[in-house]
């Protein structure tokens, strides 16, 4: 009977666990984008989605008194997205060395650091890749800043950028994150009433199942709200090739009499071929063919010698 009315409570237990979850991701698919908005501040989702719009979301003609909205009210769930911004940026400038003292110093005044760099040397020119980290409000600013960096002769040779919004992303993962620490809290409470070792192990096997996705998903959200506080911008920087130079860096002598030398070696090696095959292949060949014509020539010829003689011509001739 112990038994019995053990696995009835932990039947009811789980049950109202399920319940939990069910209102937890119902309550997790309303949720709306970015950082809550106070009462009467915002516009309304779920159950208070048919409330008046409050003065934050008005338009302009919905003011009231004739007076114009605050822009930031407005704007509030725009500046709330989560935006991951990625960039590169290829630059010609006149010292490159002062040109990634003067990046780095400039980057770092805006709140941002290098998050990887390569340098090496092409000649007597360093080229160097540097991987910058920049706060998402100024990212205009350290374009602006690294297109300054080219100088008198430099340009800049390419950019491109790209803005890919993925707070439908963290919506969800909060959701879920949400929904898991509810359900590890409803198996804490069951753990805590178990009695059976049975049902403590399963119930701790849950627990840390339930734990491990936790840790996974959080890591996951965090890291994209790293991205989407901070932009990547990769520039490289490279010295202005001039064309004389440029012309004199494509002639190679060196590969020149490389080049003639190998096309040598090729002629010599396919007359040396030729020969080879000549004498052991067609040599021994020609001959046998010559061989066997001289010696029908010398049949014929006799053969037509003695037919020509008849008996006739030869007692005439006595």
């Amino acid at each position: 009977m112990r038994a019995n009315r053990t696995s009835l409570i932990l039947g009811s237990l789980l049950a109202l666990s399920i319940v939990t979850l069910v209102g937890c991701a119902s309550a997790g698919g309303a949720s709306t984008v970015g950082n809550p908005v106070p009462p009467g501040q915002g516009i309304g989702y779920g159950a208070g989605a048919s409330a008046a719009p409050s003065a934050a979301a008005r338009q302009p003609d919905q003011a009231p008194n004739g007076e114009q909205p605050n822009p930031d009210q407005v704007g509030q769930l725009v500046d709330d997205a989560k935006i991951v911004r990625t960039g590169t940026i290829d630059l010609q400038v006149t010292d490159v060395p002062t040109a990634l003292t003067a990046a780095r110093n400039g980057i770092r005044a805006m709140g941002g650091y290098i998050g990887a760099s390569q340098t090496q040397s092409a000649g007597d020119s360093p080229i160097a890749s540097v991987t910058y980290r920049v706060p998402v409000d100024r990212w205009e600013d350290a374009l602006d800043l690294l297109r300054g960096l080219t100088g008198k002769g430099g340009k800049v040779v390419s950019e491109n950028t790209n803005a890919v919004e993925v707070t439908g992303a963290v919506v969800d993962l909060e959701a879920r994150i949400k929904n898991l620490q509810a359900s590890e809290a409803a198996l804490q409470g069951i753990s805590a009433r178990a009695t059976r070792i049975s049902d403590v192990l399963e119930v701790e096997g849950q627990l840390t199942n339930v734990r491990g996705q936790i840790e996974e998903l959080s890591a996951q959200l965090k890291q994209l709200n790293d991205q989407a506080s901070y932009a990547t911008l990769t520039a490289s920087f490279a010295t202005p090739v001039v064309a004389v130079q440029a012309a004199t860096d494509r002639w190679e002598p060196a590969k020149v009499v490389d080049e003639a030398t190998a096309s040598l070696v090729d002629i010599v090696q396919a007359l040396t071929t030729a020969g080879i095959w000549f004498g052991i292949v067609w040599l021994p060949v020609l001959l046998l063919i010559g061989a066997i014509s001289g010696v029908t020539i010398f049949v014929l010829r006799r053969v037509g010698v003695r037919i020509g003689r008849r008996p006739g011509d030869a007692a005439a001739a006595g």
